[in-house]
């Protein structure tokens, strides 16, 4: 995709959409198998950052969204930061997906940035009694934590590029 080469036979997508050449509505379709794939890939690489900095932790927890039935991608099981547990969700952003675009084509991290707001105002209900971070905020504190473990005072730097690197993120 980056080199803008063809990479799929034109075709009709589940959704109704029209897929070109480029490929591009997978990234972009609620219906596409490979996005749910891609968020948990991405919410076990958080998971295992978690769990590698000796802090239990459980997924997509049922109950904290009592009002709705919504749940997060995951907790903490111990206090994170001012006596509460950390809260994540993980969000698979796609800078081509017409909500994004406009923003995107201006401003790079636009997308993530986006998304991560939707997030916080869809899970605001539990910001007082859960520590509801932006994705910098918990990877940086989630970094110092894997520092202590692993004694290596790069691993601030290494777990928010990474994950900058990798995907956009958005945990609330």
């Amino acid at each position: 995709m980056r080199l803008c080469l063809n990479i799929c036979v034109p075709h009709q997508c589940r959704c109704g959409a029209q897929v070109d050449v480029l490929g591009v509505q997978s990234l972009i379709c609620k219906q596409a198998p490979g996005k749910s794939v891609r968020h948990h890939a991405l919410n076990d690489v958080v998971a295992r950052a978690f769990s590698a900095a000796d802090t239990p932790i459980s997924k997509e927890p049922a109950g904290l969204c009592r009002t709705d039935g919504r749940r997060p991608d995951g907790i903490s099981l111990i206090r994170w930061q001012a006596g509460k547990p950390a809260v994540w969700d993980v969000t698979v952003t796609c800078t081509t997906a017409a909500s994004y675009l406009d923003s995107s084509s201006r401003e790079a991290g636009a997308a993530a940035e986006i998304a991560a707001s939707r997030k916080m105002t869809k899970y605001s209900n539990l910001a007082a009694q859960h520590t509801c971070d932006d994705a910098h905020g918990l990877l940086r504190d989630l970094g110092r934590r894997l520092s202590e473990f692993s004694g290596d005072i790069r691993e601030v730097q290494f777990c928010i590029s990474g994950f900058q690197l990798s995907w956009s993120v958005s945990i609330p």
